[in-house]
């Protein structure tokens, strides 16, 4: 066996500072090694991480953070944190824009990048009260859906489906304003923390609950109605991916499930494609479901395996 020749410390530096051999042209800025041409650093995912931690506390006053909130001081706490995580989104949106503008152009005016993340931060904060009109109703529905709760407090405190769903939530928000990176930090976060990986991209209703959690997987197009109850390991899938003329990838085309209002998917269940699971299904443990269900289908493995759910209209 031919035994590699010992590179000094200097040499590693070196190496390690040159783009590698046949880097191409669109390849990442850590391996162009190229200068911003803005001065602007990217996104920080521990300052993103820290203002969604700082917006938690501001959905759920007196949950999370040190201060306690009493009554008399609630406006100030929730003022004072939304003050606090809107300067810090502004600052890292900014950074993400600029990221884009010198990926598609190569070059980026800063001040405008600034006067787009203050618009689209203001636009953000004003959907808040939306987003924790929607919380409470994930909140009742982990407290009404599992007897082993024995307070809604507690689905706020402990449960991994809470904090998944409430990452989501803000990042959905982000996503839907064309905010870059910034989204799938905020969710990839909570799927680091929780197992549950929820694209911000996927559309959900209210009253969405998650038990237990491990596992779960929402794809980027995923349509969920109101009041779906999924358990871990649930994954909603692509089938395949629709390729072009040179072999990549297509974006942004629909390729993940639709589900109906009121369907219940247990653990381990794989639904792939753009196939929709009806109002009121029950979809059982373990299927591996890659066509449409109508309404009010109760789906088991030996279901599945004779092919007897039809196409929905």
């Amino acid at each position: 066996m031919a035994t590699r020749k010992e590179l000094s410390l200097e040499q590693v530096v070196d190496a390690l500072c040159a783009p590698p051999p046949g880097v191409h042209p669109k390849a990442g800025r850590w391996l162009r090694h190229g200068p911003s041409p803005s001065g602007r650093p990217l996104p920080s995912r521990d300052k993103v991480v820290a203002a969604v931690e700082t917006l938690r506390s501001a959905l759920f006053p007196g949950y999370f953070g040190e201060a306690h909130v009493a009554p008399e001081s609630l406006r100030f706490h929730v003022g004072s944190a939304l003050d606090r995580a809107g300067r810090e989104f502004r600052q890292q949106v900014a950074c993400a824009l600029c990221f884009v503008c010198e990926q598609e152009s190569g070059t980026c005016d800063p001040s405008r990048c600034d006067s787009r993340a203050t618009d689209k931060v203001r636009s953000f904060l004003a959907r808040l009260p939306e987003v924790r009109r929607l919380l409470a109703t994930d909140v009742r529905a982990a407290y009404e859906g599992d007897p082993a709760a024995k307070s809604p407090d507690e689905t706020i405190i402990c449960y991994p489906g809470m904090f998944a769903i409430t990452n989501y939530r803000i990042a959905h928000e982000l996503h839907a304003l064309e905010v870059p990176l910034l989204p799938r930090m905020i969710t990839e976060h909570a799927h680091s923390v929780t197992g549950i990986d929820i694209h911000p991209g996927a559309a959900i209703g209210e009253s969405f609950f998650i038990d237990h959690g491990t596992g779960v997987v929402i794809g980027e197009t995923t349509i969920i109605g109101s009041r779906v109850r999924l358990y871990q390991g649930v994954t909603l899938g692509a089938k395949s991916f629709p390729l072009d003329e040179h072999g990549n990838p297509i974006k942004d085309v629909p390729r993940h499930p639709i589900v109906e209002d009121d369907v219940v998917i247990y653990s381990e269940a794989t639904i792939l494609g753009r196939v929709t699971i009806g109002r009121g299904s029950h979809i059982g443990g373990n299927v591996w479901l890659t066509r449409s269900v109508p309404p009010d289908s109760w789906i088991g493995q030996t279901t599945a395996k004779r092919g007897k759910s039809e196409d929905a209209q």
